[in-house]
């Protein structure tokens, strides 16, 4: 069986806040995506694993968002799609980053996707949204998306709705 080979690239963001017991708050210190990644059947997909970061979207920088674009960028060279797990509070950057940087139309899909509740909470988004971005980046023709909540939307114009805690094609 052939297998698709697709680039995972980590960038922390919720989906990877554990709880730290000695401050009391969520914090961005383990891998809980690689646990995520264990626990999901990948068969037809041989998986790259790139941990580019580790931090929550908001402490993202400029040169953040311009690194997560350029290695998708090199990503999508070699591989048949690219998966980015992002923060959600800039993650509408960071895609909006990816066109600019590549166009509406890379080589390759790059689907963008994160968590509104970390994967180590009970009721988490994160497995869903995950999954989704996978399957999506299997399907989809070039272009850059977010996969979420049981939709995927294209980029550019890709906002997140704060009143419903998701995203949302901007209007036009």
């Amino acid at each position: 069986m052939t297998q698709m080979a697709i680039a995972l690239i980590s960038t922390g963001g919720t989906i990877e806040k554990t709880y730290d017991e000695l401050r009391g708050v969520l914090t961005n210190r383990t891998k809980a995506l690689d646990v995520l990644l264990a626990q999901i059947q990948l068969e037809g997909v041989e998986l790259t694993r790139v941990p580019l970061m580790n931090k929550d979207s908001l402490e993202m920088t400029e040169a953040d968002h311009n690194l997560v674009a350029q290695t998708a960028g090199a990503m999508a060279q070699t591989h048949a799609g690219v998966v980015v797990v992002h923060g959600t509070d800039r993650l509408a950057i960071t895609g909006e980053r990816i066109v600019g940087l590549l166009g509406r139309h890379p080589r390759t899909p790059i689907v963008l996707t994160g968590a509104m509740r970390p994967y180590m909470l009970r009721n988490t988004d994160a497995t869903q949204n995950v999954i989704e971005a996978l399957l999506a980046v299997q399907l989809l023709p070039p272009g850059v998306y977010v996969a979420m909540h049981n939709k995927v939307l294209s980029f550019p114009g890709v906002l997140k709705d704060l009143q419903r805690g998701t995203f949302v094609q901007a209007e036009t």
